[in-house]
């Protein structure tokens, strides 16, 4: 039975037989994603989850992250989960074809927080709950998505449970359980892209994950082998071209996902549709010395699947426009970058942005096979009155092929944490971040985590 396979790897992996080198690429992914998620906290989308939890945290036990609250462990994994994925700047697993952080990592902190857990069984759990993430994400194949499910969401409901179950100390046939909870409220459709509701479907699976580890660990029942057979999950929501998940089992703690293929970390605050043609397009204007009113054409050609995500061809709002590689490329021509900054409502309806819109066509390049945002290539031509410029583009930025520089992840950090905690507070998060490991409570990092003005004040209080 597959599904009490990947129970047995989850509960029964051994904390001390994971790599160092694995527990530093967990804790890459537990940095980047915790800046991403202060810089979130203050979306709208951020401040509608964090009034819910308010209103409905019963036990405030785990912290929100960039405020001075606290909620129960489900809600404060629902708020950060929002958080995390609410300026589409987070990881990326292609295995998954998904963002499994902004899932976990709300869910690592909510359950490590409130179970007083040490920095390394946190990290343990992320990536031991990554690994299923991946192969669920091989086994249930690119139809899933294709077909309009996101896999961020359906997925990462299970990869929520495992992070949750391991931290909780489930046995397997606990999880086993948790698992088939979870299978009745995994959800998330693409069509919500460009809405509130795609980050919400993170916030959702974090939920999902603590609500269903907890209800099995009270006793509740559910079918036990939800991975296997007829109208289990696979069958229900895959459409059978994916690989064989009891092959795929046997490799689990072998051929780690957070190695191979390894995270995505993005550079941009959009969608990974967006990274390999602007790439291609910032180092097509470097090169030639090519200037915005050069520009008489953008054309960006895409293989099958790869624009996938791409359903906004004339955004009206900045959460539209990271679905837009109209938008997308104008501003990264205009700009010379694409910054957090870039994608508000009021950029978007920039004039000269606009314009250059206009002239950034998309078009077919018919290939054989299966392709993404993070899988595949993209052509990418500028036309100008100096001449034609053109590239294939073959890698993507942050991939572990063309990976964002130490430099660059420490600015991205400290921009994106800046924001809820000023440079200096940022400052002091990345050093006790650094040593997440070595943390003997979480509750230390989560505490790090409250403005200064906040926790002054509530002290006062």
């Amino acid at each position: 039975m597959v599904t009490k396979k990947l129970s047995e790897f989850v509960v029964d992996t051994a904390a001390g037989s994971i790599p160092d080198a694995l527990i530093q690429k967990a804790h890459d992914a537990l940095l980047d994603t915790l800046g991403v998620t202060l810089a979130g906290a203050r979306e709208d989308a951020s401040g509608i989850a964090q009034a819910w939890a308010a209103e409905t945290g019963a036990r405030p036990v785990s912290r929100i992250l960039g405020t001075a609250q606290s909620s129960s462990p489900a809600e404060a994994a629902f708020a950060n989960g929002i958080a995390a994925h609410a300026l589409d700047f987070d990881d990326s697993l292609p295995s998954m074809r998904g963002h499994p952080s902004a899932t976990l990592v709300p869910v690592i902190l909510a359950v490590g927080e409130a179970a007083r857990s040490s920095g390394r069984e946190v990290l343990t759990s992320y990536l031991l709950a990554l690994e299923i993430g991946g192969k669920l994400g091989r086994a249930i194949g690119h139809n899933h998505y294709l077909r309009g499910w996101h896999s961020t969401s359906t997925i990462g409901a299970f990869t929520a449970t495992a992070a949750a179950a391991r931290l909780w100390r489930l046995d397997g046939e606990q999880l086993r359980t948790a698992w088939g909870i979870a299978a009745s409220m995994s959800s998330g459709l693409v069509r919500n892209f460009g809405t509130m509701t795609k980050p919400f479907h993170t916030g959702h699976a974090a939920r999902v994950g603590i609500t269903a580890a907890w209800m099995a660990r009270s006793g509740l029942s559910a079918d036990p082998a939800i991975f296997d057979g007829d109208n289990g999950f696979l069958q229900v929501y895959g459409f059978g071209e994916g690989e064989n998940l009891a092959d795929l089992a046997v490799s689990l703690g072998q051929a780690w996902e957070i190695e191979r293929p390894g995270m995505y970390v993005k550079g941009w605050p959009c969608c990974y549709c967006n990274h390999r043609p602007v790439g291609g397009l910032l180092q097509l204007m470097t090169e030639n010395d090519i200037k915005p009113d050069d520009i008489r054409e953008i054309a960006v050609g895409f293989v099958p699947g790869s624009d996938r995500a791409l359903i906004k061809d004339n955004p009206q709002t900045g959460l539209e426009a990271k679905f837009s590689i109209e938008y997308a490329a104008a501003a990264a021509a205009l700009d010379g970058t694409l910054g957090l900054d870039s994608f508000t409502d009021e950029a978007v309806h920039r004039p000269r942005i606009r314009a250059l819109m206009k002239r950034v066509r998309r078009y077919r390049v018919e290939a054989e096979g299966i392709f993404s945002g993070v899988v595949g290539f993209t052509d990418v031509t500028v036309e100008t009155g100096k001449g034609s410029f053109s590239m294939r583009v073959d890698r993507v930025p942050g991939s572990p092929e063309w990976p964002l520089s130490p430099a660059e992840r420490e600015h991205k950090f400290l921009d994106c944490a800046a924001r809820a905690l000023g440079l200096a507070g940022a400052r002091s998060l990345l050093a006790l971040g650094r040593r997440a490991s070595q943390l003997h409570d979480i509750s230390e990092l989560t505490a790090a985590s409250v403005p200064e003005q906040q926790a002054t004040a509530g002290k006062r209080a």
